[in-house]
């Protein structure tokens, strides 16, 4: 990490705290949003950092997810397999139903510079 190190410490810290969630995040350390999306761009150790912290954040919430699920909870288990599962045909699907049947025609026109003889 480059400037800033104990504040960008205390952030890192912040982060893991609160799951990730930025805003939280940069008002318990004191700094705008803006200043940590610009640590992002800037310091690459930075980032990688509060990538790692991202993906652990992933890791508790799936471990949340799973216990949910190995209690029966059947919203969870419905999410589960709409999100994991779409090739199974476990999917949202939207269907767009026409009160009547309408006719109408599609006329295919030529580039503008082509005569008509």
């Amino acid at each position: 990490m480059t400037d800033n190190t104990d504040t960008k410490k205390k952030m890192l810290e912040a982060l893991e705290f609160n799951l990730g969630i930025v805003s939280h995040s940069c008002r318990t350390v004191n700094i705008s949003r803006q200043t940590h999306y610009q640590w992002l761009k800037s310091d690459a150790e930075y980032k990688e950092e509060v990538d790692a912290i991202t993906e652990s954040a992933i890791d508790f919430v799936e471990s949340k997810l799973y216990e949910r699920i190995k209690a029966n909870d059947t919203a969870s288990i419905i999410f589960y397999l709409k999100t994991r599962a779409k090739s199974r045909g476990y999917q949202e699907r939207t269907e767009l139903v026409m009160p009547e049947a309408r006719k109408f025609e599609i006329e295919v026109l030529g580039p503008a510079n082509e005569s008509t003889n």
